[in-house]
């Protein structure tokens, strides 16, 4: 049994790795590593994907490292869900850590700071049968279900109480951490007190996740709910493959940078007015049996005239190198626009333009640089905005400086 974890950041070379044939197909089947057989018999070659996490196999802890600050990956996260509120880092996590026990640890802080002060208490509105009246009879349900008779009764009433989404999500996020691999003693403790402190909230259903806004009166859990958002959104998962169990917790980095990059773009281009639309529906052929979803489509008065892909790196399948390229052409032929745009993270491709020979469609290739501070990186986009924008940086509101 391997007791030391195997640690693998993303974007590093693979490394060699002495796996039993069940471990190897359960890790394989998790879908989260890129594996190679070695020449040597029991030898794998493995590296990271593009998934960040932690996976535990028979005794084998695999983490995940993203090849960015785990700050800056929870900015891109928290960015995506809710521009208006995050501008900058909200939560700090120990990027010495495994995701998980990072996640841990922030989260525990943060939910201790909302709840130590009392449960926050809300109007919920509550529909019941009771044998007195309490609030409004709910007539049609009343006749409905009771024949005419008086009793019980069909109400609806408000009730002040501590089960309100904010309350809700604290739950769910300390449940979740409590399953996850990777998640120690040290937090146990502290999530299963957290959980006692919520034993009157009521426990979320699986994959529903409820609405809150952000107010003068949910001030203090607002870091601790964001932070909460983001634990719910990962992947957690457990599958037998064989006789072996593979359980993980993993962020997709590719859809995170693509939902980042996205929202921001349509943040940034608000000013000029128009429609900004995510994975805008189309269809590449006349009988519209063949969609095609560009990642941002940017309209006015009905009518597209800007078109960008966000690509977390350059898709390049055997056989098929230049995948996004192809891809960017069919959506500028779908659209009727003679230019296209490629946003990839730094590193991952260079800046560059392609000419398409006889069409002379031109496809722009983009870098962000993740490395980049909050403010620094939404700069970068505002300033890709102005040079892509087909008003050519003239809207006085945005200056035409790049950063």
């Amino acid at each position: 049994m391997t007791t030391r974890p195997l640690i693998l950041r993303e974007g590093e070379p693979p490394q060699l790795v002495h796996l039993s044939r069940s471990t190897a197909e359960a890790l394989q089947a998790s879908g989260a590593l890129t594996m190679t057989r070695a020449d040597r018999s029991g030898w794998w070659e493995v590296a990271a994907g593009t998934q960040v996490g932690v996976i535990e196999v028979a005794g084998l802890e695999v983490i995940l490292r993203p090849k960015i600050d785990i700050n800056r990956l929870v900015f891109l996260m928290g960015f995506a869900r809710r521009p208006s509120h995050w501008r900058d880092d909200l939560v700090h996590l120990d990027q010495d850590v495994a995701l998980p026990e990072a996640l841990a640890d922030a989260f525990l802080a943060l939910a201790r700071r909302a709840v130590d002060q009392g449960l926050l208490k809300g109007y919920v509105t509550v529909d019941d049968s009771l044998p007195v009246l309490r609030g409004r009879i709910r007539e049609a349900d009343q006749l409905r279900r009771r024949f005419g008779r008086e009793v019980p009764l069909e109400v609806r009433y408000d009730d002040f109480t501590v089960d309100i989404p904010e309350n809700q999500l604290i739950l769910a996020a300390a449940q979740r951490l409590l399953a996850l691999p990777g998640v120690g003693r040290r937090h146990r403790g502290g999530l299963q007190r957290l959980r006692l402190q919520l034993a009157d909230v009521s426990r979320l259903h699986s994959g529903v996740q409820p609405s809150w806004t952000p107010s003068r009166l949910n001030a203090r859990y607002v870091p601790a709910l964001e932070l909460a958002e983001l634990i719910l959104g990962g992947r957690s998962f457990e599958q037998r493959v064989g006789d072996t169990v593979v359980t993980g917790y993993l962020l997709n980095m590719a859809k995170i940078f693509e939902d980042f990059v996205t929202v921001a773009l349509r943040e940034a281009i608000r000013p000029f007015g128009g429609r900004s639309q995510l994975q805008y529906g189309a269809f590449l052929d006349e009988a519209e049996t063949v969609p095609v979803k560009p990642d941002f489509v940017w309209l006015e008065q009905g009518v597209a005239r800007l078109v960008v892909d966000a690509k977390y790196k350059a898709e390049k399948p055997s056989g098929f190198p230049q995948a996004d390229l192809y891809q960017l052409l069919a959506y500028c032929t779908v659209l009727g626009l003679d230019e296209g745009h490629l946003v990839y993270a730094k590193g991952a491709e260079d800046e560059r333009t392609h000419v398409v020979k006889q069409v002379g469609v031109r496809i722009i290739a983009h870098t962000l640089d993740l490395d980049a501070s909050p403010s620094d990186l939404l700069a970068q986009i505002a300033g890709l905005v102005r040079d892509i924008h087909p008003a050519n940086s003239s809207h006085p509101a945005l200056g035409t400086t790049k950063p």
